[in-house]
């Protein structure tokens, strides 16, 4: 099953507070995903500090492949007990999902159960209980299927409002009753779920967040792919192979440069048709061929449709309505799931800064800065030279 595992993270801060008590780290490769969320006793930097250790002993052993067995007790074994509650200084949730199979194991210790949803009901999975060091530990396992949703949350989810409504707050039961009716509205991806539930939180609170709120969604999709080619490759005789290639990708195609194009263009023995409604004074017009579904300029694009990005925070909503070039490359980047970068190396030098080494261009330090902020939003993000 070639599915995507699309996450998406959010919380809130304890009302005062500069630092969230909750951490959550992602992990993605090697044929694994790991998202860890821990909940620091208490809030503020103290917390902060506790469930940051928690998070990072916990990602940092399971991607050497140390046994689950080890892991927890490395982990259970650090953590101290507060002596006036008796609980442990840093809860946590483990969801660990092998990217092939879509099979995945959860492990629990003393945060809320986690939630799991089928064709947008509640279903309930067996939980086995173990004994770890005198702490117990809830273990639970499945396979995700298309349409499948996780979440998992800090206890600042389940007990916002109980101050306001008592024995009428929120709780475990009413995250999923509210989660199910997220998914009358068919949710296209774990940011409207997750923003959805904390939204909600933040209501129940009246804006006085009493403790630290996380909420973390994984839903199991279709994987939109997208390539985007952009400079020519150094090797002039391979330019018809990889036009070919990415004529041949089984998703969308962008391509950026006009060099670039040209290569596309010469290959499919048709010429580029330009937009000019498009044109703008800082983006140059779009282009069209046949088969490609993005035909931008190159470094001007680029570098404007990176800045479109960071200024959205990663929001399709966020970015601007006008239609030019960098608009249109930001929302392809930001729809797609998985984005390959095909980027040439001949050097054009008209862009080239005189100051750096000739084998580092403008071209390569853009498409590695829009791979950080894409691998940030979770998204997988390759890139090839040629």
């Amino acid at each position: 099953m070639n599915s995507f595992y699309d996450i998406f993270e959010m919380g809130l801060s304890r009302a005062g507070e500069e630092l969230c008590g909750d951490q959550v780290k992602v992990f993605q490769g090697d044929g694994k995903t790991i998202i860890v969320l821990s909940d620091g006793l208490g809030s503020g930097v103290k917390a902060n500090i506790l469930a940051t250790l928690t998070t990072e002993i916990i990602v940092t052993m399971l991607k050497a492949n140390a046994s689950l067995a080890d892991v927890l007790e490395t982990v259970i074994g650090t953590l101290p007990i507060c002596k006036i509650r008796r609980i442990a200084y840093a809860t946590f949730t483990i969801l660990q999902i092998n990217s092939t199979t879509g099979e995945f194991e959860l492990i629990n210790f003393d945060n809320p159960a986690p939630f799991f949803f089928r064709q947008g009901r509640l279903l309930t999975l067996p939980v086995h209980r173990e004994e770890i060091l005198g702490r117990t530990i809830e273990r639970t396992q499945g396979q995700l299927t298309r349409g499948d949703f996780i979440g998992i949350m800090s206890d600042g989810v389940e007990h916002a409002g109980m101050e306001i409504t008592l024995d009428f707050g929120w709780g475990w039961d009413s995250v999923a009753r509210h989660i199910e009716e997220v998914f009358r509205h068919n949710p296209h991806s774990a940011r409207s779920i997750v923003r959805s539930v904390i939204a909600r939180v933040h209501t129940l609170y009246q804006g006085d967040v009493g403790d630290d709120a996380t909420f973390v969604g994984v839903l199991a999709r279709e994987r939109k792919s997208l390539i985007v080619f952009t400079g020519p490759p150094l090797d002039p005789d391979e330019d018809d192979r990889h036009a070919a290639r990415v004529l041949g990708f089984e998703g969308r195609k962008v391509v950026c440069g006009g060099t670039t194009g040209n290569i596309v263009a010469r290959y499919l023995d048709h010429p580029i048709d330009t937009d000019i409604d498009t044109l703008r004074e800082d983006v140059p017009p779009i282009g069209y061929l046949p088969g490609i579904d993005l035909l931008t300029e190159g470094i001007l694009t680029m570098s404007r449709a990176l800045e479109y990005l960071r200024a959205s925070r990663g929001s399709i909503a966020a970015l601007p309505a006008d239609r030019n070039g960098a608009v249109l490359l930001a929302k392809e980047l930001l729809q797609a799931d998985s984005v390959q970068f095909l980027v040439g190396q001949r050097i054009n030098e008209f862009y080239q800064n005189p100051l750096l080494p000739r084998n580092i261009s403008i071209r390569k330090s853009l498409v590695r800065e829009l791979a950080d902020f894409l691998r940030s939003l979770k998204k997988e993000v390759r890139i090839e030279y040629c």
